[in-house]
């Protein structure tokens, strides 16, 4: 392979395009043009919610999210540990006390019977963040939620798309966020959306989406809102890209399973098999955990090895028990060792939805090679 293959590499097609163009000739690229209200309820409609509001970006879905809960300070809000730093910086900014939970060694999403132990009478919201590959079990986490009346904010950033059983991930939140940045499953360059079934909630949405407005006069403000609405333009790209969601599902399954029939025969690694009872995997990332230590090999060599060889990789998350803005919260030393094991030993290979089968065979044995 002589050309350098990225670690994602979104695909604009024609249709994107001219429906881009069409945008511009009319004039309308700012947040107020028709084809906003028209992707917000385009993308609710599809994944079960009555309400959707888009915004700026995915963190700022979160933000809305929890902020519109009117959390007191002594409430708390569960978060995993191994997720993007995104799932914290709402309660960080709002001065909300957090509990973090570690991940399950082989999903990589939070585990839930020991998030039923930090549980307490304080717990009012819980962000449920589905990471990579498999989606959490949300039938089980919404019984154990809904008897505690905590409301579930569902990330569903990564896995738009995906199905729990025959349900689709994103609609199982009282509110539910997404993301999409450019290696999501559909993209809008940078934006985000927030769903729920909650009319309150929504309107509040909207309102924080837009500076909080006053109601009787506009520029008397109400609440500390934030200027996160989404364009015209970007709308626009977003409603023709979900046209191909379920195409891109397909090809993201198709291209995760030729890397885990080049892979699964590595003992040195660990790669999420293709399908369980309840899911498919959405190979959103191809992920890669390095569990033989005795080859003293550890993510960031392997990514090094690999660069040389021209291809493109990410390390995993860094664990939210070792970021430096969160150090004021005491972390028990061993509650975490998954989420720094796989943080350590933990990389994601290359996934655009336009690499070829001899590329995906190329970047596997290469990492045969390196990792054997």
């Amino acid at each position: 392979m002589s050309k350098f293959i990225p670690v994602n590499q979104p695909i604009i097609d024609p249709t994107d395009i001219k429906a881009i163009t069409k945008s511009l000739k009319s004039g309308w690229i700012s947040s107020e043009g028709p084809n906003v209200k028209k992707f917000e309820e385009k993308f609710s409609k599809f994944i079960g919610h009555k309400f959707g509001v888009a915004v700026s970006n995915g963190t700022a879905a979160l933000e809305i999210a929890v902020k519109s809960l009117n959390l007191k300070k002594d409430d708390e809000i569960i978060i995993p540990n191994f997720t993007i730093i995104s799932n914290a910086l709402p309660a960080l900014k709002l001065g909300i006390k957090m509990k973090f939970v570690d991940c399950n060694i082989y999903d990589w999403n939070f585990d839930l019977n020991k998030l039923k132990k930090e549980i307490t009478s304080k717990t009012k919201a819980i962000i449920a963040t589905h990471i990579y590959n498999y989606p959490i079990r949300m039938d089980i986490l919404k019984r154990l939620c809904s008897k505690r009346k905590i409301i579930i904010i569902e990330d569903a950033a990564e896995v738009f798309g995906q199905k729990l059983f025959k349900r689709k991930c994103g609609s199982f939140g009282d509110i539910s966020t997404f993301s999409f940045y450019a290696n999501k499953q559909i993209t809008t360059g940078e934006g985000g959306m927030i769903t729920t079934n909650n009319k309150k909630l929504f309107q509040k949405f909207l309102s924080l989406r837009n500076l909080a407005f006053g109601k009787k006069n506009r520029f008397n403000h109400e609440d500390i809102g934030w200027n996160y609405r989404i364009t015209n333009i970007q709308a626009t790209l977003g409603i023709s890209q979900l046209k191909r969601i379920n195409q891109i599902v397909k090809k993201r399954h198709y291209i995760g399973k030729r890397y885990y029939q080049n892979l699964k025969y590595n003992k040195n690694i660990y790669i999420p098999e293709p399908i369980k009872k309840y899911s498919k995997n959405i190979y959103w990332v191809v992920g890669v955990v390095i569990i033989n230590k005795d080859i003293k090999l550890n993510a960031s060599k392997v990514i090094s090895k690999l660069k040389a060889k021209g291809i493109g990789t990410r390390q995993f998350f860094w664990p939210m028990n070792k970021q430096k803005i969160l150090k004021k919260y005491k972390f028990k030393k061993d509650d975490y060792k998954n989420s720094e094991f796989i943080s350590n030993y933990g990389f994601y290979l290359p996934t655009s939805l336009s690499l070829k089968d001899d590329q995906i065979d190329y970047i596997c044995k290469q990492v045969n090679k390196i990792i054997c």
